[in-house]
């Protein structure tokens, strides 16, 4: 899937919405995958994974930066998102599987806190987004 025209319109419109108060939401994205896919914790091995930990929270703010970062540069995110696709495939080496579940606590938290925003269309156009993040993310896989 790729991202229209129309979904960056709707990306970038929703996004001055959401984008401002997802690093406060984020953590309980990190926290759900953490509690719904064990498997993740792998790559955290000295978290304190319960609600609210410094180490989840932290972790949170990271991911919704870099969220904030693909929208900001929703038409050149492989650029804006190089550093991190090399930390993440070469430093460390997080199984691409693990971008899909994150994806998927991602969306569950934010229909949970912008219940009023995420219609049929702007939750499509979230999915593509991060599809299109995750693509970037394991793009140096290769």
């Amino acid at each position: 899937m790729s991202l229209s025209n129309e979904d960056k319109a709707c990306l970038r419109s929703v996004w001055k919405e959401i984008g401002p108060s997802w690093p406060e939401h984020c953590p309980d994205a990190i926290y759900r995958m953490f509690l719904s896919f064990p498997s993740t914790k792998t790559y955290f091995p000295n978290f304190d994974i319960s609600p609210g930990s410094p180490q989840i929270q932290a972790h949170g703010r990271k991911v919704a930066d870099a969220l904030n970062k693909a929208v900001e540069h929703i038409d050149d995110m492989p650029a804006a998102l190089s550093d991190l696709s090399d930390k993440h495939s070469q430093e460390l080496r997080v199984d691409p599987v693990n971008f899909k579940l994150l994806k998927h606590t991602m969306l569950v938290t934010m229909a949970a806190n912008y219940p009023e925003i995420l219609t049929p269309e702007v939750l499509l156009s979230l999915d593509k987004l991060m599809e299109a993040v995750s693509r970037v993310l394991i793009s140096r896989y290769r």
